[in-house]
């Protein structure tokens, strides 16, 4: 019998029980009994009866087990896992060093509310992290638990210490589905659909979020090989329209990017434009928010991909990758920022969770042993090499219109025949939705992927310890899939 049919006979028999003791509601319980029981029988009915339809799901089915970069489900299949949690395992599913270190810690201390006392964990986490960021300034941290989490708290540090209201964000922006980071998300309007007034229009006399252009070829209407110095012209044009029309100097906390976009389509912004925000932000004295929760830990090549820039961050938030699947993230800035802050004004129950803190410090010393950001380099040279080459494929007839990221954080786009009319990728003769339908093969060849944005794009976002076996086959198993779904389309 089956773990789902005996916790099932076990919730029948006491749900009689009870129905026993109270015969005059007898007959109803065993109606309710006898329906809980028939979806426990079966996992994926119980969980789409039970589970919130606000989640969107990849696959209806239920994850078992996880080991490197292989998932196990529960019907038996085992699937190459591209997709790593969105970012978050990046060193593989249940990495034994940073599993145990988290079992350890169960076993010595599990919950120590901030607010109460310092732990072990945090101290030693922190003197990890310090020796690797960005700039030598950032060095106040303050660990919660989402990346949502983080935006908010980095939003509410931004005003609380300039005295400043407005938030500029990013055309194509994500950071978040809680309340204040929806405000300032602006890949997709599925995620606050329905859900308005945001922060942003909450009240008329309140504060507000702005939008303004990031220098990709898409939102600047212009072709994909358009040089690189045309499209920052135009984005930090764009901003400087913002801060003379809408909101002005004076009135703006902070400006807060993503260096690569995640839900907006995995474009990394041009070292240009985050050099062009750091000089505005210092010449108005606005705060430079840099969103790494996805692009950090590794991602792409280095710690945090703000360092191919070489910018200074005001404030910086992580998570994902930073322990390996357990819930953390972290603020970070300068101590003469944090200062200003009143004690009392940061907080929350789990925030900064010592069992989650304990597993990230297992993930810095892991990145260090097994030379991972070698790893990634090497990987992403393979990688680009693979989806180039299948770019220019005749199979393929000029269906991916571009390939582009950085490290292992890698985004393939595909040619519409539905995007507006202005758009330069509009592609008449091309298949509808190839990317869903793309990932959607992939899953059924062994391989999980996912898509991103609003336009045709495939993200690839596999362990940043993948082997180059284990590289060459997910490459293998996409190309297969695009050549198939093109011909069939």
């Amino acid at each position: 019998m089956s773990l789902y049919k005996k916790h099932a006979s076990f919730l029948l028999r006491n749900l009689l029980h009870h129905a026993t003791c109270e015969p005059a509601s007898n007959a109803a319980f065993e109606t309710h009994a006898r329906r809980y029981v028939t979806t426990a029988g079966d996992p994926v009915a119980f969980g789409q009866r039970h589970v919130t339809k606000g989640i969107g799901r990849l696959t209806e089915a239920v994850m078992t087990k996880g080991e490197g970069s292989y998932i196990h489900f529960h019907d038996g299949r085992r699937l190459l896992d591209f997709t790593c949690g969105i970012a978050v395992t990046n060193l593989g599913h249940c990495h034994t060093k940073v599993s145990k270190a988290a079992a350890d810690q169960c076993m010595e201390l599990v919950h120590c509310q901030c607010s109460i006392s310092f732990h072990n964990p945090t101290i030693h986490l922190i003197e990890k992290l310090i020796p690797v960021m960005p700039d030598p300034t950032l060095d106040s941290f303050y660990f919660w638990n989402s990346g949502s989490e983080a935006v908010e708290g980095a939003v509410k540090m931004a005003r609380t210490i300039t005295g400043r209201q407005n938030i500029i964000c990013m055309q194509g922006g994500y950071h978040g589905r809680t309340y204040g980071a929806m405000a300032v998300t602006r890949s997709k309007t599925s995620y606050s659909e329905g859900f308005f007034p945001l922060m942003a229009t909450l009240f008329v006399s309140q504060p507000g979020t702005f939008s303004t252009s990031f220098p990709f070829w898409h939102q600047l209407g212009v072709a994909p090989d358009t040089p690189e110095e045309e499209l920052v012209r135009s984005a930090l044009y764009q901003l400087d329209l913002v801060l003379k029309q809408q909101t002005s100097p004076r009135d703006t906390a902070a400006i807060i990017i993503e260096p690569v976009l995640g839900e907006g389509g995995y474009v990394p912004a041009p070292s240009a434009f985050l050099k062009g925000l750091r000089d505005v932000c210092d010449a108005y004295g606005i705060l430079l928010i840099i969103d790494e929760v996805q692009s950090g830990f590794g991602r792409t090549g280095k710690m945090f991909n703000v360092e191919y820039s070489g910018i200074r961050p005001d404030i910086m938030v992580m998570a994902k990758g930073l322990a390996n699947g357990f819930p953390l993230s972290c603020i970070v800035s300068r101590k003469e920022l944090t200062d200003k802050l009143k004690p009392g004004s940061m907080g929350g129950t789990y925030a900064g969770n010592a069992v989650s803190c304990a597993a990230a410090v297992a993930v810095m010393d892991v990145f260090r042993e097994e030379n991972i950001l070698d790893n990634v380099n090497a990987r992403s040279e393979e990688l680009f090499g693979a989806l180039k080459n299948l770019r220019t494929c005749p199979e393929v007839g000029g269906n991916i219109v571009d390939v582009r990221g950085q490290g292992l954080m890698v985004g393939v786009e595909f040619a519409s025949p539905s995007c507006p009319a202005q758009d330069p990728v509009l592609n008449r003769s091309a298949p509808e939705g190839l990317a869903s339908r793309v990932a959607k093969r992939c899953m059924e060849k062994g391989m999980l992927i996912l898509t991103t944005s609003v336009y045709e794009v495939i993200r690839f976002i596999p362990p940043l310890n993948v082997t180059a076996e284990d590289l060459k086959k997910g490459c293998e198993v996409f190309a297969e899939a695009v050549k198939e779904v093109i011909r069939e389309a």
